[in-house]
Parts: C-alpha cells; structure tokens; sequence
C-alpha cells in the first residue's frame, strides 16, 4: 500500500472486508460521497465561530477516519472538537489544523477514487 502522507491505512477496511471488492467499493463511495459535505460544513462553522455546529460536524467525520486509517487527519479532528466543546476554541488555531486536515483528506481522497476504480476492476 503506498504511503500517503501516513494518513490513509486500509488495514481495518480490508479485515473487515475480508475479501469483498463490493463492500470495499461501497465503503469507499460512502467516504467519498460524504467527506467533503461534512468537511465544507466544519470550515464554515469554524469560519461564523459557531464552536457548537463545528464541533458536532467534526465529530461526524472522525470515526470515518478512523475507519480508513486516517490517524493524523482524526488526531487533528478529535482536538478541534475538543476546543469547540471545551470553551478553549482559538479560531486562527483551529483553522490551521482544519487546512491541514482538509489537505491530508483531499489527497487521500484522489488514493481512494483510484484504489475504488481499481476494486471496481477486480484488482
């Protein structure tokens, strides 16, 4: 498996899998479908300093990195929804690790769209 800024492991999704391309394909569709809404959401929750829809909103899209193996991307949500719920929120900060998760996901979404297209080929 390439490395991917160490931010993408499909160990998890492949053991779960356990062989299927067809529910590799469609945990990755899912992933690809929604990210970028629930990413779109954060951003601008962080931008209006609503602490409360950001944190809910991160909170959505942390257990799928988690799922695709996305450690550094989860790492950097999971302290952005700490802030935004424990008062402790720095808006130029938490922008930061948003642009920074938002880098490390679209280059994993590009990995993700070709090891799909490769799944959906029976590679």
């Amino acid at each position: 498996m390439p490395d991917f800024n160490n931010d993408l492991d499909l160990t998890f999704l492949y053991e779960i899998a356990d062989g299927s391309n067809e529910f590799i394909v469609e945990s990755i569709t899912m992933f690809i479908d929604q990210s970028p809404d629930i990413l779109q959401e954060l951003g601008n929750a962080l931008t209006a300093g609503n602490w409360a829809e950001a944190a809910l909103a991160a909170h959505k899209i942390k257990a799928n990195l988690g799922f695709f193996g996305m450690l550094n991307s989860q790492a950097l949500i999971q302290q952005i929804e700490s802030a935004c719920k424990d008062g402790t929120a720095n808006g130029p900060d938490l922008m930061a690790k948003y642009n920074q998760v938002k880098s490390l996901i679209g280059a994993n979404l590009v990995a993700l769209k070709q090891i799909k297209a490769e799944k959906e080929n029976g590679v």
